[in-house]
């Protein structure tokens, strides 16, 4: 993972990477700085969680790497072409599921097939396969009112995971689950990751969740946010939550912890 990459450095292929971005909101109150400065590059296949304080730019980042906001200044590119509007190479899924509430599970999952003018057929065998590859057999024909939270958020994954992006974005997506289904969502999202080979970026606010989950961690300022620090993730893969209680992770944890109170 290469930090702060030289504006100019071409992006290698299967890359995302952020470049000088800065971000500022037009209020009543006047000028907002969200973001300032801000340059990543992911490499291809590299998993990496972004943590800070609440209201340190995260949210707005994604929404930037997404292509649904431009940003005041910089530039996000993906396999160096600048990101200028929502792609189908860039999956996203929000914080809540946003799942439509009169689709089944199967009809949710392959909307995204269906926007884009895919056969049923050819959607229908994609949606069942992410279906598997999700833990949802079974539930193919149920509607979201009679899926749990960690349910949901398994359907909007797998949604996000249809067109095949290269990368995909993940705004806290276990952020409202209790503790037992956030472990469990976890191990799952690794495995799911690990079948499918995406780029992925997760916000987070748990240090045991991105250490369990990422190869990097970047460590976000208050606002106006920016890269205040980047941790490596040295445990083996494939990862276990029985990981988490060993020294280094502890370790780390602590130094990841010293680095978001150090402003």
């Amino acid at each position: 993972m290469n930090s702060y990459p030289d504006i100019m450095a071409p992006a290698a292929l299967g890359t995302l990477a952020a470049r000088h971005i800065s971000h500022v909101y037009q209020t009543d109150s006047g000028p907002l700085p969200a973001l300032h400065e801000v340059s990543f590059e992911l490499d291809r296949n590299e998993f990496v969680c972004l943590i800070g304080p609440s209201g340190c730019g995260k949210s707005t980042l994604l929404h930037i790497l997404a292509g649904l906001l431009t940003p005041t200044s910089g530039v996000v590119t993906l396999n160096g072409e600048a990101i200028d509007g929502p792609k189908r190479r860039i999956g996203y899924v929000f914080q809540q599921a946003n799942l439509m509430p009169w689709r089944t599970v199967l009809d949710n999952i392959a909307l995204p097939l269906e926007l884009a003018g895919v056969s049923r057929r050819e959607r229908e065998s994609a949606a069942r396969e992410l279906i598997g590859l999700v833990g949802l057999e079974g539930f193919e024909e149920a509607y979201p009112a009679g899926l749990s939270g960690g349910m949901a958020q398994r359907v909007a994954i797998a949604r996000a995971l249809i067109a095949q992006p290269e990368v995909l974005l993940l705004d806290e997506p276990f952020g409202a689950l209790d503790a037992l289904t956030r472990d469990q969502l976890g191990e799952e999202l690794l495995r799911i990751w690990q079948a499918r080979h995406s780029t992925v970026l997760m916000v987070t606010h748990s240090i045991s969740e991105a250490i369990l989950l990422a190869d990097h961690i970047l460590v976000m300022s208050p606002r106006p946010g920016h890269i205040e620090a980047v941790f490596e993730v040295a445990l083996p893969r494939p990862r276990t939550l029985a990981m988490l209680h060993s020294p280094y992770a502890g370790s780390l944890a602590g130094a990841i912890r010293a680095a978001i109170r150090a402003r």
